[in-house]
C-alpha cells in the first residue's frame, strides 16, 4: 500500500501545472458592423491589455466611434463577438464607464451637474435602492476630482463645453469602473480641461484601470497614451506606441491622407530620438 504522501507525490508528477491566462479587459473576435449593408467595421480581432491608456486612431469614417459603440452593445453586430473580462458586456456592464461624444448629448436637458454625476452611481444600486447621502457624497467627490465641485448645482446647459465634458468624466468616475471608454474626450475643450483630462487618465492608470479613447490628434497621442490601435474599417495594427505607431502602419491606415500623418510621425520620432540622447 502506498502512503498518502507517496500518492500525492505521484499525482503532482502526473498532473503538470497549467498556466491560467487572466481574461483581458476587451477581447474582440471577427467583429463586423454594417450600416445599410455597407461594412463600417470588418473582421476586427483585437485584445487590449489591462492597465493601458489605449488610443483608437484612424481617419474620418474609419469606424472608431462605431467600434466603441459595438463593444458597448449600442449598435448591432453583423458577425463576431465582444467580451469584457471574459464575459458578454451585458453581464459586465457594472465594470464599464463610458464618456460619449459631446455632440451626441442633449445639453438642454434640465438637470444639474450633480444630478448628471449621480446617474453614474445607479448601476451599483440595483433596481430597488435609490441614491442617498453616500451616493451624493461620492458624486461630489467625483466632481471635486475634475475641478467641478463648485458647479454642482449649476444647470448643465449653463456650463461651457469644457466644463460639460468634465462633468461627464465625473459621471464615469462615479461608475467606479475597471475599464473606461471615452469617445473623443479632448474635442472642443480648452487647454485647462485638456490638462485636467490627461491628469485624470494618468490617475486612473495608476489605480490599475484600463482606459480606451477614440483620439484624432496624432501630435498629442504619443504623449497621452502608451498603447494604440490603428483602424480604417479593418484593424491595421495594434500594440505599444513605439512599435506600432510607424510610418508603414500610418500609410496603411491613412492611405491618400498619409502625408499629414507621416509628418506627425516625423515629429514624434524626432522628439523620441532627442529624449533617448539625453
Amino acid at each position: 500500500m502506498l502512503s498518502s504522501s507517496a500518492i500525492n507525490d505521484q499525482m503532482s508528477v502526473a498532473m503538470p501545472c497549467v498556466d491560467v491566462v487572466a481574461p483581458r479587459p476587451v477581447e474582440i473576435n471577427d467583429l463586423t458592423v454594417a450600416y445599410r449593408d455597407k461594412p463600417v467595421l470588418q473582421d476586427i480581432d483585437l485584445m487590449i491589455p489591462e492597465g493601458k491608456l489605449a488610443a483608437i486612431i484612424g481617419p474620418n469614417g474609419a469606424g472608431k466611434s462605431t467600434l466603441i459603440k459595438a463593444i458597448l452593445g449600442l449598435v448591432p453586430l453583423v458577425a463576431g463577438s465582444v467580451r469584457i473580462y471574459g464575459r458578454p458586456y451585458a453581464e459586465q456592464r457594472r465594470l464599464v464607464g463610458y464618456v460619449p461624444q459631446r455632440s451626441s448629448v442633449d445639453w438642454d436637458f434640465p438637470t444639474t451637474a450633480l444630478d448628471v454625476v449621480m446617474m453614474g452611481t445607479y448601476g451599483r444600486l440595483g433596481w430597488i435602492r435609490r441614491p442617498g447621502k453616500a451616493e451624493r457624497d461620492f458624486a461630489m467627490h467625483c466632481l471635486d476630482q475634475v475641478g467641478m465641485a463648485r458647479y454642482a448645482d449649476r444647470q448643465i446647459s449653463q456650463l461651457s463645453g469644457g466644463q460639460q465634458q468634465r462633468v461627464f468624466l465625473a459621471r464615469a468616475l462615479a461608475q467606479d469602473a475597471r475599464i473606461y471608454f471615452m469617445d473623443e474626450p479632448f474635442v472642443g475643450v480648452d487647454a485647462v480641461t485638456e490638462r485636467a483630462i490627461v491628469a485624470l487618465l494618468q490617475t486612473l492608470q495608476r489605480q490599475g484601470k484600463t482606459v480606451i479613447c477614440v483620439h484624432h490628434d496624432l501630435d498629442s497621442a504619443p504623449d497621452y497614451f502608451d498603447w494604440v490601435a490603428l483602424l480604417n474599417v479593418r484593424l491595421i495594427a495594434s500594440g505599444p506606441f513605439e512599435s506600432t505607431f510607424t510610418a508603414e502602419n500610418l500609410r496603411k491606415t491613412y492611405g491618400g491622407t498619409m502625408k499629414a500623418a507621416i509628418e506627425h510621425l516625423r515629429h514624434f520620432e524626432r522628439d523620441r530620438g532627442q529624449m533617448a540622447s539625453v
